[in-house]
């Protein structure tokens, strides 16, 4: 009773989640992404979390075809990348913190999906020849800290030849001064500039505030040191969007 208790409450707040239900179910619908610093934007047709392979952007249909053996997809969101790797034949798993996200990934024939927020992943979960972190998600390492950490974690749930495709944004590709003025005030606290807290809004759901990270390649680099991972290559998009892939070091 505990259990349904607090996956009704997860329901409650799962603004993300709602979004997704609606737009599974009805077609178009926009989230608010709000920032701690009041500054908010509307996420409505950047990232499509239901779009099939065809339609995705050629540097993550590049990049995703590394996927190999046993994968896991964290933040898996709509299963837009998951549904893709069970297309090939891989054994996927995918992971989320939304109890609707992962709902609507079952309506549309996702096999194998868990209700595991990011920390808590190890290897009771399984062991994976790929972990993948599209739509931004290799953001939601958090923190430099929080992210050598997880990382390290990574490692020991991971096979010898293992990689991680996760994509990211470098925040340092931008004009608009509200993100300018937000590094500035982000490193006068000691932070990366592309350290963010966040949440998300829809219709009259509130998520709870998360933390997520954007960064810059040679900030990436940092952050591996010392975590068994290093670059194997990147795929670009043309802009600020990147696709990192990690292997673990020889």
């Amino acid at each position: 009773m505990a259990d349904r208790s607090n996956i009704m409450k997860k329901k409650s707040q799962d603004a993300f989640g709602h979004k997704l239900m609606d737009q599974f179910t009805y077609g178009g619908a926009v989230e608010i992404v709000e920032r701690d610093d009041g500054y908010v934007d509307a996420s409505g047709g950047q990232l499509d979390y239901l779009a099939p392979y065809r339609k995705w952007p050629k540097f993550e249909q590049q990049a995703i075809r590394l996927a190999k053996g046993k994968t896991l997809d964290i933040g898996c969101g709509g299963g837009r990348v998951l549904l893709y790797l069970q297309e090939k034949g891989l054994d996927a798993v995918g992971v989320d913190i939304s109890p609707l996200a992962l709902e609507v990934c079952r309506r549309r024939g996702a096999k194998d999906v868990r209700l595991i927020p990011i920390a808590k992943l190890s290897r009771k979960v399984g062991v994976f020849d790929t972990i993948v972190m599209y739509g931004n998600n290799l953001g939601l390492l958090g923190n430099p800290r929080r992210a050598k950490w997880l990382l390290k974690r990574f490692y020991e749930m991971t096979s010898p030849e293992a990689l991680i495709i996760g994509e990211t944004i470098d925040p340092y590709k931008t004009t608009m001064k509200e993100h300018l003025d937000y590094h500035k005030a982000n490193r006068a606290k000691g932070k990366l500039g592309g350290e963010l807290r966040l949440r998300i809004r829809y219709k009259k759901f509130i998520g709870d505030w998360f933390d997520y990270m954007f960064v810059s390649k040679k900030e990436l680099n940092d952050i591996l040191d010392g975590t068994g991972w290093q670059v194997r290559r990147y795929f670009e998009s043309g802009g600020a969007l990147y696709i990192a892939v990690l292997e673990k070091n020889r």
